[in-house]
Formats: C-alpha cells, structure tokens, sequence
C-alpha cells in the first residue's frame, strides 16, 4: 500500500511540475493582468535576463517527465526543491494567495524525499557529514 502512495504522490507532483513548465513554453497562458506591481517587476526581471525563467522552465519539465517516468527521482527530487523553495518564497513575499500551492508542493518534496521507501536514503545521504 505505501509503495502505491509513493507512486501516486511521485505522479502527482512530476503532473503539476511538468504541465506548469508545458504551459509556459507553449505560451497557453498569461500571468493575470492584476499581478501586483513587485511580482510584475520580479517577472519582468526573470524574463529580462534571457535564460533564468527559460531555464527554470526547462527544469520543470524535464525533472517532471522524470518523476513521471520514475527515473533519476532523487536527483530530480533535489533540484526541485530549490525550485520549489523560490515558488513558496515569491508566493510568501509578494503573492501571498499562492502559499497554500506552494505548500503543498514542498509537503510533498518533503515526503518523497525524507520519508518514502525507495529515495530516502539517497536524500537523507546528502545531509550526512563524511
């Protein structure tokens, strides 16, 4: 039973990953003209530099084909959480309406990484002293 949670939630947070980086590179939606006015520069300032949001992206698609694939979970586990680690930032400092999304997106990094059978020791081995 754990391992079909484990699958599910893997799924599940690979989905929400993979179709935010789609929608972005296929241009289906626009962020909401009532964006305030720190969030549209922040925007602004990701899109200016040429590659940051386009790289972010980019991230966000392959490490969810990879959770969706069950591929290189770890690994895509770990760079996501820095991802989801600046979405809950943006969201707690300028957008504060997107915390509850961005919490549960860490819940389960957190879950997936530190508690679920076939990654936790991979995770937790990166935060052992050698």
């Amino acid at each position: 039973m754990q391992a079909k949670i484990t699958l599910v939630l893997r799924i599940l947070l690979g989905l929400a990953f993979f179709v935010a980086g789609l929608v972005y590179w296929l241009g289906v939606a626009n962020p909401p003209p009532d964006l305030p006015e720190r969030r549209q520069t922040f925007n602004a300032g990701m899109a200016a530099s040429g590659y940051l949001l386009e790289l972010v992206k980019a991230l966000e698609v392959i490490c969810g084909l990879l959770l969706i694939a069950g591929f290189f979970v770890p690994l895509a586990l770990v760079i996501l959480a820095a991802i989801t680690l600046n979405i809950f930032l943006v969201h707690a400092f300028m957008a504060p309406e997107g915390v509850p999304v961005a919490l549960v997106l860490g819940l389960l990094l957190i879950y997936l990484g530190f508690f679920a059978e076939p990654y936790r020791h991979t995770i937790r081995s990166l935060f052992r002293l050698r």
